[in-house]
């Protein structure tokens, strides 16, 4: 079982940037597939990066070029680092791990607003 905890959400103007981290308390977190998801008021829960165990990265169309995340399986960490953001970015931000068997799990969230 792993636990997640995000932070590095808060306001930003548009274009400006945020680094949310996510930390990772609990084992065998280097073969868990790490992601964030974001969910915007009304809206349901969508994917906007993940990490492979191996280190592979995948990306939303709305993240892909903007957006990269990272993990270090040393300290147990992932982040998402988020260059050019924009108004339709505001969102709650959340850390997944996925376990290689199916157990799943999520941190609590962290509020990222983008707006002048």
């Amino acid at each position: 079982q792993v636990q997640l905890v995000e932070s590095g959400g808060g306001l930003v103007q548009p274009g400006g940037s945020l680094r949310l981290s996510c930390a990772a308390s609990g084992s065998s977190f280097s073969i868990y597939a790490m992601g964030w998801y974001r969910q915007a008021p009304g809206k349901g829960r969508e994917s906007v990066a993940i990490i492979s165990s191996t280190g592979g990265a995948t990306y939303a169309d709305s993240a892909r070029g903007r957006f990269t995340i990272s993990r270090d399986n040393v300290k147990k960490t992932v982040s998402l680092q988020m260059d050019g953001l924009k108004p339709e970015d505001t969102a709650v931000y959340y850390c997944n791990g996925r376990h290689p068997l199916g157990p799943n799990y999520w941190g609590q969230g962290t509020q990222v607003t983008v707006s002048s």
